[in-house]
């Protein structure tokens, strides 16, 4: 996520942890593959020793991983969720906006429990000594904006997997991300099984809910007064509800700066707001007061007609659930969401 100065990231990261998907996919940084090292550490799950060899090409080039993986750090935002998904706890873990990532979500407390990683660094920024300390045989960057020198220094004393090759940075789709981290896993057939079994609760949607197909939908937010933001069809929120069904709406996409995820708007231009459908991922109910009341937004029909939606991003966690978009918040994001939208006529 990198379009040099990274704006979006500097622009977001001031306000709350909701914004952390928002930002991210609106960079794209540069960036080739490692050592390794064991420990302890059990993965919950069993992993044939017959599946290794494997070796994942990413950004950075290739990298082998020559036995299973024991201790495993992530450096991505949500990049822990796969790994927890498929039987294994990371040892360590960024914590992007100092929100402690295990635990916090509903969708990975049973799969922590009373285990607690390491937090190795904030956001991009790595605390390499501290990932060193923690001996891993594995460091899975993927929805991340890892730089080269980063990746080049951590190779040095670990096998390190970086973001998804050919594509931008925070850009890969959830499938894209839970294949590269299942392989580095030598997890190819609990993977596969696991994204399955995610799409088929995908496919139920729109087959009880054949309408969405119909509407078009756009996802939104306003961090203060006067602005707002309206997700591109990168963004993992627009994705997630292109999945349930819905359509959205291309002109969103044209008017996001370069390598942004979404499109920056001013109260005249909240007319591209006016869709089928219109979900409002918020902080607070006092933001979604100051929407409401913003006289251009009252003119919207989709606003008189009831056809808005607003979605906390925590407590309940729906908007963060669909914000991370991952193998393990997408089923928590679905029951959630689905009989809210379904509620709208």
């Amino acid at each position: 996520m990198s379009i040099g100065t990274r704006p979006a990231l500097t622009r977001l990261v001031r306000d709350l942890p909701r914004v952390a998907v928002v930002a991210v996919a609106a960079l794209a940084l540069s960036a080739c593959g490692g050592g390794a090292d064991k420990a302890e550490s059990k993965p919950s799950g069993g992993t044939k020793s017959g599946a290794f060899p494997v070796t994942v090409e990413h950004k950075y080039g290739s990298t082998t991983v020559d036995a299973e993986p024991k201790r495993v750090v992530t450096l991505g935002l949500s990049d822990q969720d796969a790994v927890l998904a498929l039987g294994i706890k990371p040892v360590g873990s960024v914590d992007w906006f100092k929100e402690q990532p295990y635990g916090k979500w509903p969708w990975t407390k049973d799969k922590w429990g009373s285990t607690k990683p390491e937090i190795v660094g904030e956001r991009d920024e790595y605390n390499i000594e501290k990932i060193a300390s923690l001996k891993p045989d594995l460091v899975i960057a993927q929805y991340s904006g890892m730089k080269k020198e980063q990746y080049d220094t951590l190779s040095k004393f670990t096998k390190v997997v970086a973001q998804p090759k050919d594509l931008a940075d925070y850009g890969a789709s959830w499938q894209v991300m839970t294949r590269q981290i299942g392989k580095s896993l030598g997890k190819d057939a609990e993977t596969e099984k696991l994204i399955a079994g995610i799409d088929a609760r995908f496919k139920a949607v729109r087959d009880k809910h054949p309408e969405f197909a119909t509407k078009t939908l756009a996802v939104a937010d306003s961090f203060e007064a006067g602005k707002y933001s309206a997700f591109t069809k990168t963004d993992p929120k627009s994705i997630f509800f292109s999945e349930l069904g819905f359509k959205l709406k291309p002109q969103i996409d044209t008017l996001a700066k370069p390598g942004w995820n979404a499109a920056e708007l001013s109260a005249e231009k909240l007319n591209v707001l006016d869709v089928d459908r219109l979900v409002w991922v918020t902080s607070s109910t006092d933001a979604d007061n100051r929407i409401k009341a913003e006289p251009l937004y009252k003119n919207l029909k989709v606003h008189q007609d009831k056809r808005d939606l607003f979605v906390p991003y925590q407590d309940p966690d729906v908007g963060a659930a669909f914000s991370f978009n991952t193998a393990l918040s997408i089923p928590y994001a679905i029951d959630e969401i689905e009989p809210l939208l379904a509620a709208i006529k």
